[in-house]
């Protein structure tokens, strides 16, 4: 692998203009991944389909989204950042387009598997094409920018599905994505620097043995997770299997990339630089704590409290503003502290506002749950920066598309694995007593994850380090 990549990119690139078109164009992806789970029990009611077909326009998405990562490192070189985003936000506003005219339950899924490729290139596309472009100094600014859709997204997609789904019908949850869609691809047209590679020069083949194993491990990884949740949970044939798989092709594939060295489809020999191995560990953690929470918090409100979709919906929006007031400052706080302290001082915070929802009963003063959710959202914003930039503060430009690859399947993982964990407690408590000691002791889990978490950022460098 050369140290710069082959292409014509331009050293005038805005980053402002690169940023809002990135941005624009990617938020309709990031809210997509948790904006249906919400409206679910409607797809069954509107298209006459059993709940375990249902569940697959969400499983169907995550699977499609997941196995599209590992590809985008060797697309983006072969074809350019610019075309490679064009092709993934085209694709994703067709896949929107045709879910909202889907006519059954399958027709829906296969459409959002169409989404799920578009949206799989998108994220870490978003991140390599961000990082990129600014100079070191500026990374925890730029991510704090890039990174605000990444965290919002499984914080509001669910607010925003309920409201959709309160005043109008199902195909609006994929309809909205479309004005957004659209207005994103002219600014990338206009805004984004074309970098395609120079004629006659030859790119890196695809490593086919590579996606061979690494797909269907993702696959078979993210399928097993997905359906613990139901009865039997780990016991499950279609959990055990898959999981075990799974990590078996992981672990050959690890083996596979590391003998290719730097023509492996993911190069996983950047686990072995610091800066990419701490922010992988602590990201999978991170992912764990927020889709936890993801999958907490509405049932919490729905079915312990009684609210219905658009009050959920409502009483989860503080957590929302926490997270975006949150990004006004943490930039400048990495800058100032370095990302180690931010980091665990974040996930600190985060912890100590889920404290009140393992003590809260079905009674417990909304107004003070909302602040606490307020300040849990900040927490959340805050903690994203410092993880995400560090992966890219000492490797070379055109090791960032591998690296974003590497931390963005570690937090699908993290997140499918701390989704499957609070099911599978809620389930067996819930089960053996109540709701509420079903709800409160599986809030303290989460918080043991957080705290966890936590830990693992101390693996991050000091502010000495990441300077």
């Amino acid at each position: 692998m050369t140290d710069t990549l082959p292409t014509t990119t331009s050293p005038t690139q805005s980053t402002g203009k690169l940023l809002t078109a990135l941005i624009v164009g990617g938020i309709t992806a990031i809210f997509d991944t948790t904006i249906v789970a919400i409206g679910l029990h409607t797809l069954t009611e509107r298209l006459d389909a059993p709940i375990s077909t249902i569940q697959w326009v969400s499983t169907g998405y995550l699977l499609a989204l997941a196995v599209a990562i590992p590809f985008v490192s060797w697309a983006q070189e072969k074809f350019g950042g610019k075309r490679l985003w064009l092709f993934a936000l085209g694709l994703f506003v067709l896949g929107s387009i045709l879910c909202a005219c889907a006519w059954n339950a399958e027709s829906l899924i296969a459409f959002r598997i169409v989404q799920g490729l578009g949206g799989g290139i998108m994220f870490p596309l978003m991140q390599t094409l961000a990082m990129q472009n600014v100079a070191p100094t500026a990374m925890a600014r730029t991510m704090a920018v890039v990174g605000l859709p990444i965290a919002l997204g499984p914080i509001l997609g669910p607010v925003l599905g309920g409201i959709v789904l309160h005043w109008l019908d199902w195909q609006w949850l994929f309809l909205i994505n479309v004005p957004l869609g659209v207005a994103g691809l002219i600014l990338a047209a206009i805004v984004i620097n074309a970098d395609h590679p120079h004629r006659g020069t030859t790119s890196q083949r695809l490593d086919l043995a590579g996606a061979a194993l690494l797909v269907p491990a993702l696959a078979g990884l993210l399928y097993g997770l997905s359906n613990v949740h139901a009865e039997g949970g780990l016991s499950r044939i279609d959990v055990f299997l898959p999981c075990v798989a799974g990590v078996v092709l992981l672990v050959a594939f690890v083996g596979w990339a590391i003998r290719r060295a730097g023509t492996a489809l993911i190069d996983v020999r950047l686990l072995a630089q610091r800066s990419v191995r701490a922010s992988s560990i602590t990201l999978s953690f991170l992912g764990a704590t927020l889709f936890a929470s993801t999958f907490l918090l509405p049932l919490y409100f729905q079915s312990l409290r009684g609210a219905d979709v658009l009050t959920a919906a409502v009483l989860l929006i503080p957590q929302g503003v926490g997270t975006l007031l949150a990004r006004l400052i943490a930039g400048k706080l990495v800058d100032a502290l370095g990302a180690r302290l931010v980091a665990v001082v974040g996930f600190l915070i985060i912890a100590a506002a889920t404290i009140p929802f393992a003590l809260a009963d079905a009674n417990a003063s909304v107004w003070l749950l909302g602040i606490t959710l307020f300040i849990r959202g900040f927490g959340l914003g805050v903690v994203l920066i410092p993880v995400m930039t560090v992966a890219y503060i000492d490797i070379r430009k055109d090791q960032m598309p591998h690296a974003s690859a590497i931390t963005r399947i570690v937090q699908q993982l993290g997140g499918a694995f701390g989704t499957a964990l609070v099911a599978v407690v809620l389930s067996a408590i819930t089960a053996q007593a109540d709701a509420q000691s079903g709800f409160q002791t599986t809030f303290w889990w989460t918080i043991a994850i957080t705290i966890a978490a936590a830990i693992a950022s101390l693996l991050l460098p000091s502010r000495e380090k990441n300077q």
